[in-house]
């Protein structure tokens, strides 16, 4: 499998969480330019929810 991290040409939201002890790590990249990296369950739970109320589908909605 290739490079799921997303880049400014393939911007969307990867998360990984190896295994249940590991803390789960993810990133996020936005056609508008935003971008942000988490580590930790809670830190990669508020990244998922910040990329759903103001990025991917968020843009689909005409919001920001």
């Amino acid at each position: 499998m290739g490079d799921l991290t997303p880049t400014q040409t393939t911007p969307g939201l990867h998360i990984s969480k190896p295994s249940p002890d590991a803390p789960a790590t993810g990133s996020a990249v936005c056609h508008c330019g935003a971008s942000a990296t988490a580590t930790g369950d809670a830190q990669v739970q508020r990244l998922v929810q910040g990329w759903e109320a103001n990025h991917g589908s968020a843009h689909a909605k005409g919001a920001k």
